[in-house]
């Protein structure tokens, strides 16, 4: 069996490394492919460095576009990758372009297609994330979940259940494996923070970011709670380009920086006070290491962090103030561990494809 796995952007790299390991340590043929969607060293490079994972054997190079210039690009050339190699299975994480990109290709050429992530639903047709999730599940043979909701998602559209598989979340794979070490790097030491003593954020998506009557209130709520914690704000390109078109100061409590590599950002994450975010991966990790987190979001794909995590949706001032006075004067709930979150689902990954092919 040979397996042809893609990666893309930064939330793929989180996803796909453990499985990639697990593919290679258990010596199935493999040809790796990034297709270049995340270009930029922080948001690529570096994962490959410190995630350990083998250096692409093809990069399709595609870089920035627009949705459909983008996605255009990436199938273009993987049909080229995909005429050439015939993989007995493509194997695709996520949600982001690439992943749908390759899905629809795969599909076309009759080739099997594996999912990791799949089922996830916000049930929001504005996001480019939920149509791509809904693209990719409804090509794939293989659909690999990491919570029961997901499940229940692809049962209603009619996947056919021998085809889903519950099992975990490779994003807590890595997440396991690293954050010792990551936490022993004492990443907020250089920034001059203490543990607890910060509030981590991140803002990229466009409903958030692209336009000003969106943003600005937003980033006015933020200063208003940075005058009650100092708050780290790693920014994504496309936002800082929104913030800098803007004009308006942030204020002196919020600390703005470059895109942060894995490991300084983990363990940065690990000893926040609370973490504010749009971001979808973050809010699986924040439940996974318990830590509160702020969604700024009107929905989440990933309603176990709210049902049994440490997530809370927000997006008015007043629920973003409420919930950073409930996390700082101790009124946040624990959180439960999530069946399967247990750093092995690759391993049950790589044992069904292969089980299912013998």
């Amino acid at each position: 069996m040979k397996i042809l796995s893609v990666v893309g952007a930064r939330p793929n790299f989180m996803k796909m490394a453990p499985v990639v390991a697990e593919i290679r340590r258990r010596g199935v043929p493999h040809v790796f492919v990034h297709t270049g969607q995340h270009y930029d060293g922080n948001m690529s490079r570096v994962f490959f460095d410190e995630l350990a994972m083998p250096r692409p054997d093809i990069d399709l190079e595609v870089g920035s576009d627009t949705q459909a210039r983008q996605t255009a690009r990436i199938m273009t050339a993987f049909e080229d990758v995909c005429r050439e190699h015939r993989p007995d299975l493509v194997l695709v994480g996520g949600d982001v372009n690439s992943t749908a990109a390759v899905a629809l290709v795969a599909a076309k050429e009759g080739i099997p297609l594996g999912h990791v992530e799949s089922g996830l639903r916000s049930f929001d047709r504005t996001m480019p994330e939920e149509i791509n999730r809904v693209v990719t599940d409804h090509l794939s043979t293989h659909l690999f979940t990491t919570e029961d909701s997901a499940n229940e998602n692809l049962a209603r559209e009619g996947i056919p259940p021998e085809c889903v598989h519950l099992v975990g979340n490779c994003m807590v794979d890595t997440l396991m494996k690293h954050v010792s070490a990551s936490v022993e790097r004492a990443p907020w030491t250089s920034l001059g923070f203490e543990p607890g003593g910060y509030a981590l954020l991140t803002l990229h998506r466009p409903s958030n970011v692209d336009s000003g009557a969106a943003l600005e209130p937003l980033m006015e709520s933020l200063r208003a709670v940075s005058e009650r914690i100092p708050v780290l704000f790693p920014v994504h390109p496309r936002t800082r380009a929104r913030l800098e078109e803007s004009g308006r100061d942030v204020g002196s409590r919020i600390r703005l920086c470059d895109p942060l590599p894995y490991m300084t950002f983990l363990g940065l994450m690990a000893k926040a006070r609370l973490v504010l975010t749009d971001s979808g991966g973050i809010q699986e990790e924040t439940t996974a290491l318990k830590v509160p987190c702020l969604t700024l979001r009107r929905n989440t794909e990933r309603p176990v962090t709210l049902t049994r995590g440490t997530n809370r949706l927000a997006t008015s001032s007043e629920e973003i103030r409420k919930g950073v006075s409930d996390v700082l004067e101790g009124r946040w709930p624990a959180g439960e561990a999530i069946p399967l979150w247990d750093g092995r689902a690759s391993e049950r990954i790589v044992s069904i494809l292969l089980d299912g092919n013998r």
